[in-house]
């Protein structure tokens, strides 16, 4: 099952999926240097690109894992911990 995702941005170029945040929200990261991080809304208009710092996306993501952890997601939990890992170490 391939469970990657990619958009298109008109800037940027292509950005690679790092996780849901919430609903309707998604941090995307460039394919290549993984240096520029969006949190992407997806709302009546369409997409919105909002850029974040590496901190606050790092952020983001460890809360994510905090909620996953509590909620008992093993499966996303550990594919979401892997991606920490390559991502911000």
């Amino acid at each position: 099952m391939n469970t990657e995702t990619y958009l298109d941005h008109p800037t940027f170029g292509l950005l690679y999926r790092v996780c849901l945040i919430e609903n309707n929200q998604e941090l995307f990261t460039t394919l290549y240097a993984q240096r520029l991080f969006f949190l992407v809304t997806t709302g009546p208009n369409g997409l919105a690109f909002e850029p974040i710092s590496r901190s606050d996306a790092r952020l983001m993501v460890e809360t994510r894992l905090r909620m996953l952890r509590r909620a008992g997601s093993s499966p996303e939990f550990e594919q979401l911990k892997t991606i920490h890992k390559q991502t911000f170490q």
